[in-house]
């Protein structure tokens, strides 16, 4: 291992803080806690740091290993991201509804996240950062993730009923068009 780099651990954290978008995240994950009743923030935090770092060392091999390439990875993710949208933007329930339990891992550690554009961007930066560098971005995007995760029923009442109700429409709609974008780059059509 080699010695930390202030300026790559603050390029890596920059960047992936900017692909998780845990602050634009926050409707949605007010959405998954009225649904499931609760988010275990720990849970999901120790998921997503674990999915981080598996994929940033085994990501190509694993999907090699499982004759995936990183497409059609990204467009599995982008179609449950789509979902979730929809949900977001009509108020239909695609998805049967889970157990709390659930809810803290899939869809929210994986792929809202930690999902197909994350994964993308740690094996891009693998290429460019060296790896102790990215794991302290990791660690640092992981610790704003759970303190957002913690505090997300703060949250809820800062913006209010109304507040969400329009927030989940609007970020519904981001959503959608990150999907869709996701959905489009992956395809070769």
């Amino acid at each position: 291992m080699g010695v930390f780099n202030i300026k790559e651990i603050i390029s890596v954290t920059m960047i992936l803080f900017a692909i998780i978008d845990i602050l634009g995240a926050v409707p949605v994950i007010i959405e998954l806690r009225t649904r499931a009743g609760h988010i275990q923030s720990e849970k999901a935090s120790i998921a997503v740091l674990v999915l981080m770092v598996g994929f940033l060392y085994a990501g190509n091999e694993l999907l090699n290993l499982i004759g995936l390439d990183l497409a059609s990875f990204a467009i599995a993710g982008s179609l449950v991201i789509f979902f979730i949208a929809m949900e977001m933007i009509l108020g239909i329930k695609f998805f049967r509804e889970e157990m709390p339990e659930t809810v803290s891992i899939v869809p929210l550690a994986f792929p809202l996240i930690a999902g197909a554009g994350t994964m993308t961007t740690l094996l891009s930066l693998k290429s460019q950062y060296q790896t102790q560098n990215i794991l302290v971005g990791i660690v640092l995007n992981t610790l704003v993730v759970y303190l957002v995760l913690k505090n997300v029923k703060w949250l809820e009442k800062l913006l209010g009923q109304t507040g969400v109700s329009i927030l989940r429409k609007a970020f519904g709609v981001i959503l959608l068009a990150i999907a869709i974008k996701l959905f489009r780059s992956n395809t070769h059509l």
